[in-house]
């Protein structure tokens, strides 16, 4: 089996799987579809009249504008309870201390002592709470559907009709100053602008220090009409800090002086709005459904008296494009064509007229012209889609139909019945929020066709990689027990969906128990036959492991106890609130106290040189630090280079606020430089690898014996497998005869002698570099003590390989075969790394920070960013993407222990005689005695590791499918599939580089040896080679049978001598 068609083999089983997962999401994650249709003055929006206010009056639209101008302040996630006053302490409960409590005291001021020019609402988010699709809802007034998450950093223009096209057709001044944001919705709507970049959330400062130098001389200067500002220093502060960082007040006392200051500056035609476009979570993330994400503060002033009525105790709540409909009526524009929201019904009270009817008959007026437009709007949208539900539809048309023919009937008598007009009212408001409920329901479109379609791809797709692993190793395998381990692993995978978190660890224990009952308790208390039985498609292997019980013991236990300490790195997912995740996943810059932010530092630290030593000891006790290739010396000299980068940049990232003002600069300077540096350093290390993958140290030495003449009965080099059998047999005998000195040794006459060390681990020493190289440029992308995990990680997968090891004996020739318990193994720890590094697969809880690493502020490089914080989630799929080692492995760890040497085929009677010697292992050589049976391994390794992949991207999917209108399907469900499909596109592609690696490393192997051959021809004269894999030196090099691997030697007439130590 060639290596090319392994990797293409495993490439097109990732494309039947890429085009599942794509089926399925084209039919689980489609838009609504959007109208392009517009309002406008000259057409109303239904029959009948216009409101009596609104005739004959200049700037009147579809009702008489009540305000001429308007002030628009957005700040960034202001919370709900940001905007609530500190509460006193009651006797017997604890006191509230909360740094974001009470520093709003101006706004709430101006509620206490002017209640009919202010009030406060709690403003109900629609998630996705992402800040581009909470500015569509704030100016369409419609709902963005879930699957415009994605272009959050990547935005369009507003197609649909909206706030911003409204006025400035109607020759209204907008001006704006904040995020760049609006600049790709909106571009060239407002006359005059000061756009600021948004996307670095470690400045707190820059966009509102902009708009603050721009803010009061504009207004000052009255050339506009409408002024939109959006502050982000609060959301920039909740993702670096969270809420309750003494930071949170500084930034919201500032927004209280700018709330102050505007006040102070308005005219009696001018309305101040101040709101957010949604909240955050405790850790001062956003994008989710959860609670504090969807409640946001909105606030509304008048200079002249605008609420008919004190305000309740408690604020009402409304939802969030409820106050499209109102501004634009309020304005006197026509509402935006698509908008949902209802008009908030008390601002279009009289206020100076002393007759409730006229304030009812107003209310009514606006809410009917309201449901007008809306009614337009479900008419032409259910023309253009199918996708509303029908009884609903019309149930809601009828209401409208019943609640505008009275409505009408009483604009004939103005001066009519109260009751009637609140009858009218309540009608109106029904539909409304009717029409908001259905439409919530009906947007998530699925289409089953689809959906069937992809899940019946991706799981016979599965089932293909069952078959066809079964089929590379055993061509007589039986077909019915297929079913048992698909059955298994998609009942399993099940629970991922939901307690991932908590499942992954159980279920790796579990393997691990397993793995020491079957190596420590075999025939003790379990039955042996109960251990040696084939479960689950689990293949049992053929011999006795090669270490003893108290190993394995002690393997499982390490085991046990790094899993239970990586556990305490955890974030808690938003449905368990009784949950506390941990402490030690934030930054170190967010700590206040400077000593224990210093010994964290140092643990931190230390971790990092622990995890250098770990990998230095490593390859020094398989000799692969001894080599003068480029990649040994740049191993040598360049991880140390590289550990010292990574521990320069944490100290100046957790001391950055901190800096002297005119050091300020060079910090950030060197803190851009340092991780380009180490990613520099990285990526050079990786491109030798590649280049000279083979870590041999050679020595030649002249004065080794001539050999004797091998007698053969053919001339010229073996052409069949009989002549290998029969010449083979005489170089061994040859080679013990040479070893043990049962021949003179001869001085400067005797041929070239050629020792190769560290062949032994060369495939294994090549892929633990590559890892650990890759491991640094990550570990840069997590907070500091991340760094900690990683340790464990590296020391959990030693382990967990020895412990695997333990149980496979090593067959030969072959076939080689890596058992189902290993590979679910490997697959359950990268989920279980995945959690331990602060990670969750829903979008409040991506690791935005890793996207400002290594680049400059104000940069532009958005898939730049992109691709940094795809790299710090699925920093476990990358690492893990070495499963090869699974393979590997086993052949290393023959060096642990000698093994009785194998006799030389057709000496039979003289191995009766002689006593039984040891033999020193091969090690992964051993491997090139078979290729056939290497490249079927391998073939076979990642088949396994796809499948076991397949299988929770499969149950994913389905639990997407089954439960598609589950209350919990955008919060939990639907991320869940995306992050799985993401990560099983990371981890298969990862896979099909490291088998690549290994192959690389082999073809680098042969060449070796056939450049060796010619070089010695080319000497004309016979020479020996000694190959070594590691541990002594080559005089105490003992002899071996010659593997088929290096037979092409024989053609050059080279002996060779093969020893396991250097």
């Amino acid at each position: 089996m060639r290596k090319i068609s392994v990797l293409l083999f495993l490439a097109w089983v990732g494309f039947l799987f890429y085009a599942g997962i794509a089926l399925f999401t084209s039919g689980f994650l489609l838009t609504r579809l959007e109208l392009t249709n517009h309002s406008s003055c000259q057409e109303p929006p239904g029959p009948g009249s216009l409101p009596w206010g609104s005739r004959g009056e200049p700037g009147s639209c579809w009702m008489a504008s009540r305000f001429s101008r308007l002030v628009l302040v957005l700040i960034d996630a202001l919370r709900f309870d940001f905007a609530q006053p500190q509460l006193s302490h009651v006797s017997g409960e604890p006191p509230v201390s909360l740094p974001f409590l009470g520093k709003l005291a101006f706004l709430q001021r101006i509620l206490e002592i002017q209640p009919h020019h202010a009030r406060l609402y709690q403003s109900k988010v629609d998630p996705p709470t992402t800040t581009m699709q909470r500015l569509k809802a704030l100016t369409t007034g419609s709902l963005p559907t879930f699957i415009d998450a994605g272009s959050n950093f990547a935005s369009y223009a507003i197609a649909e009709d909206n706030l911003v096209k409204q006025l400035t057709s109607t020759g209204r001044r907008v001006v704006f100053m904040g995020d760049e944001t609006w600049n790709d919705l909106f571009p060239g709507a407002f006359s005059q602008a000061f756009f600021f970049p948004s996307f670095d959330v470690r400045d707190l400062h820059t966009v509102d220090n902009g708009i603050l130098e721009h803010l009061y001389p504009t207004m000052d200067s009255g050339e506009w009409d409408v002024l939109i500002t959006h502050f982000l220093g609060v959301d920039h502060c909740g993702h670096k800090h969270g809420p309750h960082h003494p930071e949170m007040a500084k930034k919201l006392s500032q927004m209280d002086q700018v709330i102050q200051g505007l006040v102070e500056r308005l005219e009696n035609d001018t309305l101040l709005v101040v709101t957010g476009d949604h909240g955050m979570t405790t850790s001062g993330n956003h994008g989710g459904d959860s609670e504090l994400e969807t409640s946001a503060a909105l606030f509304l002033y008048s200079p002249t008296a605008l609420f008919p009525s004190a305000p309740p105790e408690e604020p009402e709540v409304i939802p969030q494009i409820s106050l499209v409909p109102t501004l634009a009526l309020l304005l006197g524009l026509p509402i935006p064509f698509g908008n949902i929201g209802e008009v908030i019904a008390e601002v279009f009270s009289e206020v100076e007229d002393s007759q409730p009817h006229s304030s009812t008959l107003a209310q009514a007026s606006a809410l009917h012209l309201n449901a007008q437009q809306v009614s337009r709007f479900l008419h032409t949208y259910s023309t253009a889609a199918q996708d509303l539900q029908v009884k609903e539809l019309h149930r809601l048309q009828n209401l409208f139909s019943k609640a505008s023919a009275d409505y009408q009937r009483l604009l004939q008598s103005p001066h009519g019945a109260e009751a009637a007009l609140q009858t009218v009212i309540t009608e109106l408001q029904q539909f409304l929020r009717g029409v908001r409920a259905m439409c919530i329901e009906s947007w998530a479109r699925f289409s089953l066709v689809r959906m069937a379609g992809g899940a019946a791809l991706l799981a016979a797709t599965c089932f293909l990689c069952l078959l066809v692993s079964q089929w590379a190793t055993s061509p007589g395998f039986c077909f019915r027990p297929l079913l048992i381990p698909m059955a298994w692993g998609l009942t399993g995978a099940v629970v991922f969906v939901i307690a991932e978190a908590r499942a992954a660890p159980f279920l790796l224990i579990s393997l691990i128990l397993l793995l020491v009952a079957q190596l420590h308790w075999e025939g003790k208390l379990l039955p042996p036959k109960l251990l040696t039985i084939p479960r689950l498609g689990f293949l049992t292997p053929a011999g006795p492991p090669r270490h003893n019980g108290t190993h394995a013991l002690g393997l499982g236990v390490g085991l046990l106890l790094c899993i239970r300490l990586a556990g305490l790195f955890h974030r808690c997912p938003e449905e368990t609130p009784a949950c506390s995740s941990s402490p030690w996943l934030s930054p170190l810059a967010s700590m206040v106290g400077g000593r224990a932010k210093n010994v964290w530092y140092g643990a931190c630290v230390g971790a990092l040189a622990a995890l250098l030593a770990a990998v230095r000891l490593w390859l020094r006790r398989y000799g692969n630090l001894k080599s003068p290739e480029p990649p040994v010396l740049f191993v040598r000299w360049g991880l140390p280079l590289m550990g010292l980068g990574t521990a320069a940049y944490w100290a100046l990232a957790s001391g950055a606020d901190e800096a002297p003002p005119r050091l300020r600069a060079l910090v950030a300077g060197a803190s851009v430089m340092l991780p380009r540096a180490v990613a520099g350093l990285a990526a050079s290390g990786l491109m030798l690898l590649l280049w000279r993958p083979v870590t041999v140290l050679v020595k030649a030495a002249a004065g080794a014996p001539r050999t004797r003449t091998v007698l053969t009965p053919f001339s010229g080099p073996p052409t069949s497998q009989a002549d290998l059998e029969y010449v083979v047999p005489q170089i061994y005998r040859h080679m013990q005869e040479e070893f043990r000195g049962r021949l003179e040794r001869t001085k400067s006459q005797g041929p070239l002698t050629v020792a190769a060390y560290q062949l032994g681990s060369v495939y294994s020493a090549a892929m633990v570099t590559a890892l650990t190289l890759l491991a640094f440029p990550l570990l840069l992308l997590h907070a500091e003590r991340i760094s900690l995990v990683f340790l464990l990680l590296f020391l959990q997968s030693f382990l967990l390989l020895h412990l695997l090891a333990a149980g496979i004996p090593i067959t030969t020739p072959g076939p080689f075969t890596v058992p189902w318990q290993a590979v679910s193994a490997w697959a359950f720890m990268a989920t279980q790394t995945f959690y331990s590094t602060g990670h969750q697969p829903v979008f409040p809880a991506i690791h935005w920070h890793a996207a400002f690493v290594g680049v400059p502020e104000g940069h532009d490089f958005t898939w730049l960013s992109a691709l940094l914080v795809g790299a710090n989630t699925f920093a476990s799929h990358i690492l893990f993407a070495g499963c090869p080692l699974l393979l590997l492995w086993p052949f290393l760890c023959e060096s642990q222990g000698p093994r009785k040497r194998r006799q030389p085929p057709g000496n039979e009677a003289e191995a009766r005689v002689r006593p039984e010697e040891e033999e020193e292992p091969l090690m992964e050589m051993r491997l090139r005695d078979a290729p056939h049976h290497f490249n079927a391994a391998l073939l076979q390794l990642g088949l396994k590791y796809l499948f076991v992949l397949g299988i929770q991207i499969l149950a994913c999917a389905l639990a997407a499918s089954i439960l598609r209108r589950h209350l919990m399907v955008w919060k939990v469900f639907a991320p869940k599939f995306i992050f799985e499909a993401m990560g099983f596109i990371v981890s298969s592609v990862g896979l099909c580089l490291g088998i690549a690696l290994v192959m690389r490393v082999d073809g680098a192997v042969s060449s070796w040896f056939r450049q060796l051959v010619l070089a010695q021809q080319k000497a004309g004269e016979q020479s020996s080679l000694v190959y070594t894999g590691a541990g002594s030196s080559a005089r105490e090099a003992q002899s071996h049978l010659l593997p088929p691997c290096s037979q092409d030697l024989l053609a050059s007439g080279t002996s060779l001598f093969y020893n396991s130590k250097s």
